[in-house]
């Protein structure tokens, strides 16, 4: 790209100022997703760089009301745990300010739901390099572009992930990381009313 100097900041100004109003949705509508929206923020994630260039990502994208259903019946089971017995009094006090609990209707509300898994050395796939580096980056972009795209978008990660090989239907050399509904806010949803850090806590000039 050959961006003219004296434009540069004003395009990275003015992709901030688009992605500052991002925040993450837990109240989806039932509305359809715009035809091939998906297929192109998969592409635009798939252009991030990876260790080795290996490309460790499969993002599969669920949209079967039945198999929503299955994710989000094991998803809270795997949460009741989290929120009842793994989780410290810490940890829940940090999350409490966000409203967060094991109930996780947006499985089922959102209208699709991506599950992005790590591909490690299997028949069929080479030994990857810095794996979630590489699958951490291109998740950034999918967000990125499907907010751009005027989607909503939450990153669940519920732990332990392994049921979702067997609702995905993935094979065992590929690892879950994370599962992203997708859709429109609904009408009445609530946001958490966030500020983040200024730029003085968050970069060093040396």
């Amino acid at each position: 790209m050959d961006v003219p100097a004296d434009q540069a900041a004003a395009r990275a100004e003015e992709f901030h100022e688009r992605m500052a109003r991002r925040r993450t949705v837990r109240d989806f509508d039932s509305r359809p997703l715009p035809e091939d929206v998906l297929d192109w923020a998969i592409r635009t994630a798939a252009t991030a760089p990876s260790g080795a260039h290996v490309q460790p990502w499969r993002f599969v994208v669920v949209t079967d009301p039945a198999r929503k259903a299955r994710l989000r019946e094991a998803a809270e089971a795997e949460e009741r745990e989290f929120y009842g017995r793994r989780a410290s009094l810490e940890w829940l006090a940090a999350l409490a300010p966000l409203g967060t609990d094991e109930h996780k209707p947006f499985l089922e509300a959102a209208p699709a739901v991506l599950v992005v898994f790590e591909v490690h050395r299997g028949p069929h796939s080479p030994r990857p390099y810095y794996t979630k580096e590489s699958v951490g980056i291109a998740v950034g972009l999918l967000l990125a572009t499907l907010h751009l795209a005027g989607l909503a978008t939450l990153t669940h990660t519920p732990s332990p992930m392994r049921f979702l090989n067997e609702i995905c239907d993935r094979p065992s050399e590929e690892r879950a990381a994370y599962v992203i509904p997708v859709g429109y806010p609904a009408p009445d949803a609530r946001v958490p009313d966030l500020s983040r850090k200024p730029l003085d806590e968050v970069m060093v000039r040396l």
